[in-house]
């Protein structure tokens, strides 16, 4: 008989949609119902209609900032807390099969009590990751990851109650707010539909990260020993990826790097498209960076620790350095630097080039020009 699950994936949902549903913003809207505070839930149909509207303008408004022609119309999906949850827990088990399969195989059947306290503490942990992020993220598009390279969804999801919760709590325009979260979401979904190769090349990286995983013990625990003997080192990976940075093998380090040098030059490029793209159609575009920024940076020390132990501090990090980047090299070859990334992989700079553009303008022949 086969053994308990490594994770009980039923017990992550419930988790997750437990603390995702807690906002009242995030119950259905019931015309006619009693609303519990000021402000009544989100009407999911009628933000779903005003996207819809949106979208074709703010596809043809990221195609002129940016130049890349995306695989036909969009699809705008938006849903409450719930279902974003569901939705990536869908895609953590695509993305998880081939090292679980792996995992499965070195450890057997015969697993016991302790297996399945395993399989139920991993499931606590995912389902408070996704509950807890279901309550922050704005848009998302869906890069649906198999074990397939060539498998890739095509989703632009925005969560309703936590884009209309801002509005209300900053006292947002709603229609410029929507309009400027939506192009970042386009943005993202033109940089992986609108380059050809871009899409297999970034699950590519991830398969490669994934398969280098080893699921030995033996290995893990000498990881830990070596980080623990370099306090230095052990902060670094911790701040770039968080628990699984300090115990990758060398060559797996080298594909999280690539991936995450290449999220940095995409969230980035997001951002600085997002604000072109809207100027003088969203005049409240500065205000609203501004708070989201802000946004990013705050919380507790609790939920700072949590942050950089998931990893998700250095995510935040990556909206920030790739900005930067791109306004660097731009000051160095002009406004359409960037475009150089989209010629091939080996064009995309690593981590370490994000972090010192310098570096990537010496490798692409840029150095020393003024734009």
């Amino acid at each position: 008989m086969p053994g308990p699950p490594l994770v009980d994936w039923s017990l992550a949902e419930r988790i997750g949609t437990r603390l995702a549903g807690r906002s009242h913003l995030a119950r259905p809207y019931l015309p006619g119902a009693r609303p519990r505070s000021a402000h009544p839930p989100v009407d999911l149909t009628a933000l779903q209609a005003e996207m819809d509207e949106l979208r074709p303008l703010a596809e043809a408004l990221v195609t002129d900032s940016t130049g890349l022609q995306p695989a036909g119309a969009a699809v705008v999906k938006v849903v409450d807390r719930p279902e974003w949850v569901s939705v990536n827990l869908a895609a953590f088990q695509r993305l998880l099969a081939p090292l679980l399969e792996k995992w499965e195989e070195r450890v057997g059947t015969r697993r016991g009590v302790g297996a399945q306290v395993a399989g139920r503490v991993a499931a606590v942990e995912l389902g408070s990751l996704l509950g807890w992020m279901s309550t922050k993220v704005l848009g998302q598009y869906d890069l649906l990851i198999t074990d397939r390279t060539d498998d890739v969804g095509d989703v632009v999801y925005l969560v309703g109650p936590n884009v209309v919760g801002l509005e209300r709590r900053f006292g947002f325009a709603p229609a410029e707010f929507r309009l400027w979260v939506l192009l970042h979401e386009l943005t993202h979904r033109a940089q992986f539909t609108g380059v050809p190769w871009l899409a297999p090349h970034f699950t590519g990286l991830v398969h490669e990260a994934l398969t280098l995983a080893d699921p030995d013990p033996r290995q893990l625990a000498e990881a830990a020993r070596v980080m623990m003997r370099d306090r230095a080192e052990a902060k670094r990976r911790m701040d770039q990826g968080g628990v699984l940075a300090l115990v990758a093998s060398a060559d797996q380090q080298a594909a999280l790097n690539e991936i995450g040098g290449m999220m940095a030059l995409l969230e980035g490029h997001g951002d600085v498209t997002m604000d072109r793209a809207a100027a003088g159609r969203v005049p409240s575009a500065d205000r609203f960076g501004n708070v989201l920024k802000a946004r990013r940076h705050s919380g507790s020390p609790a939920i700072r620790l949590f942050r950089k132990l998931t990893g998700l501090e250095g995510k935040l990090s990556q909206y920030e350095q790739g900005e930067e980047f791109i306004a660097r090299i731009e000051r160095a070859a002009g406004t359409h630097a960037v475009d150089l990334c989209w010629e091939g992989p080996t064009r995309l700079p690593s981590l370490d080039e994000i972090r010192q553009p310098e570096r990537w303008l010496e490798r692409m022949g840029l150095a020393g020009q003024v734009a």
